[in-house]
């Protein structure tokens, strides 16, 4: 093989490869961006409290909402749903229960989306989305894997739109010359 075209390639990679890694971090970044916008994964577990407030088990029998409660819920694998029951009545929240004025926990331990039955919200469900949390190296992780499809989706691409040419082989400048 011709030390010239070998040279042509090694630099058609590196310049692909360059392209392709800019624009999947360009396009990693802008995804993680609007995760952050859309919910809070970027961050540490933590305990999450969610607070029964006074007189939640009569506005549920009348049907009504309490504003105070979310309807669905988001967490971070390793989070802990700490529920504090303020009401004079116990609730339920799936397998914990709660006495008035006493508090439950719940671990959230892997990622998943489900619903758990629960006695304060007027639907009897509680929707809860558990996801993992946006590292830095879940971030860098999901660069190196979508870095080589891309480099050799763009590779092929570039060589189909611009065919290497050593300069013995370059089309005349004018074509008079021909």
């Amino acid at each position: 093989m011709d030390k010239t075209l070998v040279g042509l390639v090694i630099n058609r990679f590196l310049l692909v490869l360059l392209v392709s890694l800019l624009l999947v971090v360009a396009i990693s970044e802008l995804g993680f961006r609007l995760q952050v916008l859309s919910g809070d994964t970027d961050r540490l577990p933590q305990d999450v409290v969610l607070v029964i407030p006074e007189g939640t088990a009569e506005r549920v029998a009348q049907g009504e909402e309490v504003p105070a409660i979310p309807e669905e819920m988001t967490f971070v694998v390793g989070d802990v749903l700490v529920v504090r029951n303020e009401d004079s009545v116990g609730h339920e929240l799936g397998p914990v229960l709660v006495a008035p004025g006493g508090t439950a926990s719940l671990p959230m331990e892997q990622a998943e989306h489900f619903a758990l039955a629960c006695s304060f919200q007027p639907s009897r469900y509680l929707g809860l989305e558990v996801r993992e949390a946006s590292t830095l190296s879940v971030r860098i992780l999901a660069i190196v894997y979508a870095v080589p499809p891309t480099l050799v989706m763009f590779f092929i691409y570039s060589l189909a739109i611009w065919p290497l040419r050593r300069d013995d082989q370059a089309p005349p400048a004018n074509p008079a010359q021909a």
